[in-house]
C-alpha cells in the first residue's frame, strides 16, 4: 500500500483525501518504509527536510508539484510571496505539526543495523548530513515556540497539535469571530461525504481566519504571538518534544557529535518534561494544555490527559493512577470498546463523537505512538499488548484514518500511509 501511495520522492498521506506530504505523517511512514528499505526510508525524510524554513520550522505541508484537490493548498498559504524564511523550489504551508521525527531517524539506524556495511553507511552518511537540520528544528521550537522557557510548546493553529478539532481546542477557539476571510471551497467534503465525521463550517472558518492572521505578519514567530487570536501551550506537543529531544541526544552521543549538541538536546529534554509534568493534577496525573489568550488550563478527557506517560516526569505513585485511567473504563478498558486501544477522546465525556475525526474515534497511529513510547520506558508488556490490539484492528485491510470505537467501522480516509506504516513497524518487531 505504501508503494501504491510513492510518488517517488514522497509518500502522499492518502492518495485522495491528502494528496501531498505531511510532517509528522512523513515521519511515521518513514517508520514503515525502514522496516521495507533504508534507502527508501531515508529519501522520504530527506524530501521533508529539504522543505525546511530558513528558521528551522519543518512545515506541515509540502505540496507535491502539479497535484490539485486539496484546500488550502499554495495560493492561500502564499508563503514563498509573503516570509524570506520559505524554501525555494518547493511549495509549503506556513505552520507546523508535532516533532516526532527523531523518531523515525532511530528507526533509520535501527534497521541499518541489521544489514550490509553499505546500508549502514548509507544511513550514517544521512545522520551526517542532516544532523544540523534536525538541530535548527528543535533549536527553534525550543525558543520561538516556548518564549517564555516554561517547557510547554506554543501552538497558533490547533493544526499544529495534529488533532485538529479536538475538544481541547473548544474553548480556545470559542471566542474567535472570524473577520474578512477570502472565499473558498473546502476539498474534503469531496471524499468523506458524510459530514459528520469532519469538522464544520464554521470551524473552517476560524481556521482560515488564523491563516489570514499568520500571513498578515508574514509568518514571523515574534509578531505572531501579538496578533494571534488562538494561543495555547500544548502538553502533548510538549511531551513529545520532550521525547524526541531525549531520543536525538541518544543517537548524537552513539555517533560523536558535538557535546554542545547532546548537552542543549538534554536539556530541553528536561526543561519539557518538567514544564508537561507541571500541568498534571496532584492525584490523578492528568495533563492540560494552557490558553495563553485567556490565562486559564484546559483539562480534557482526550488523549492529550497522558502525555506525560510519553515523556516521563510525574511522581510514581502519580504515573501510577495515570497509567490506572488509560487502560481503566474511561478509556483503552471501556467495556464497549471493540478493541483495548486509546479512542482519541473518552467515551464517558460529554465532548464524545464516536464517528468525528479527533472527537472520539481511534486512530491507529496513535496507538503505535504510545506502544512505541511504553517500549521506550520500559512497559514491554503494556507495549506488547497495544501492539497486539492494534494488529487485530488492522486486520480488516482498509488501513483506514480512524476508526469507529465500538463497531470498528473504518472512517475518515482509506488507504492512509501512516496507519500502513505503523502496521509494518509492529509485523517487524521480534
Amino acid at each position: 500500500m505504501l508503494r501504491g501511495n510513492d510518488l517517488g520522492t514522497m509518500t502522499t498521506a492518502a492518495p485522495k483525501l491528502y494528496p501531498h506530504m505531511w510532517s509528522w505523517d512523513a515521519a511515521f511512514v518513514t517508520v514503515g518504509l525502514a522496516a521495507l528499505s533504508v534507502e527508501r526510508a531515508i529519501l522520504e525524510l530527506d524530501t521533508l527536510l529539504s522543505a525546511q524554513w530558513q528558521n528551522g520550522m519543518i512545515p506541515h505541508i509540502v505540496f507535491a508539484n502539479g497535484v490539485d484537490g486539496y484546500f488550502p493548498g499554495p495560493a492561500r498559504w502564499e508563503v514563498a510571496r509573503l516570509t524570506p524564511n520559505a524554501p525555494t523550489g518547493v511549495d509549503t504551508s506556513g505552520i507546523t505539526q508535532p516533532p516526532v521525527h527523531a523518531i523515525a531517524v532511530q528507526r533509520i539506524l535501527d534497521h541499518s543495523r541489521r544489514h550490509g556495511r553499505t546500508t549502514r553507511a548509507i544511513a550514517d552518511e544521512f545522520l551526517d548530513r542532516r544532523w544540523q537540520n534536525l538541530m535548527r528544528w528543535h533549536r527553534w521550537l525550543a525558543t520561538a515556540r516556548d518564549p517564555e522557557r516554561r517547557g510547554r510548546i506554543r501552538i497558533y493553529h490547533g493544526w499544529e497539535s495534529g488533532m485538529d478539532n479536538s475538544p481541547r481546542w473548544d474553548r480556545a477557539y470559542s471566542g474567535i469571530r472570524p473577520g474578512a476571510v477570502p472565499p473558498y471551497e473546502r476539498a474534503d467534503l469531496n471524499f468523506v461525504t458524510d459530514v459528520s465525521q469532519r469538522p464544520s463550517d464554521l470551524e473552517y472558518d476560524r481556521y482560515l481566519w488564523l491563516v489570514e492572521q499568520m500571513k498578515s505578519v508574514s509568518y514571523d514567530d515574534e509578531s505572531m504571538s501579538g496578533v494571534m487570536d488562538f494561543a495555547v501551550e500544548d502538553v502533548f506537543v510538549s511531551a513529545i518534544f520532550a521525547l524526541a529531544c531525549e531520543v536525538l541526544a541518544e543517537i548524537g552521543e552513539e555517533h560523536s557529535k558535538p557535546k554542545s549538541d547532546v548537552r542543549d538536546l538534554r536539556e530541553w529534554a528536561e526543561r519539557f518534561r518538567v514544564g508537561v509534568a507541571a500541568t498534571a493534577d496532584s492525584r490523578s496525573g492528568a495533563a492540560r494544555d494552557f490558553d495563553v489568550r485567556s490565562g486559564r488550563w484546559i483539562g480534557t478527557e482526550t488523549l492529550a490527559m497522558f502525555a506525560p506517560l510519553l515523556c516521563g516526569g510525574l511522581p510514581r505513585d502519580t504515573e501510577r493512577a495515570l497509567l490506572r485511567t488509560f487502560e481503566g473504563p474511561r478509556f483503552c478498558g471501556h467495556p464497549d470498546l471493540l478493541f483495548r486501544v486509546p479512542p482519541s477522546t473518552s467515551p464517558v465525556s460529554r465532548d464524545f463523537r464516536p464517528r468525528e475525526y479527533w472527537r472520539g474515534p481511534v486512530w491507529p497511529v496513535m496507538t503505535w505512538l504510545f506502544s512505541w513510547a511504553f517500549g521506550q520506558r520500559g512497559w514491554v508488556e503494556r507495549s506488547l499488548a497495544l501492539r497486539a490490539e492494534g494488529l487485530r484492528q488492522a486486520s480488516d485491510g482498509t488501513f483506514a484514518e480512524y476508526f469507529e470505537p465500538f463497531t470498528g467501522e473504518p472512517l475518515g480516509s482509506m488507504q492512509q500511509s501512516w496507519t500502513a506504516a505503523a502496521v509494518l513497524d509492529w509485523l517487524g518487531l521480534p
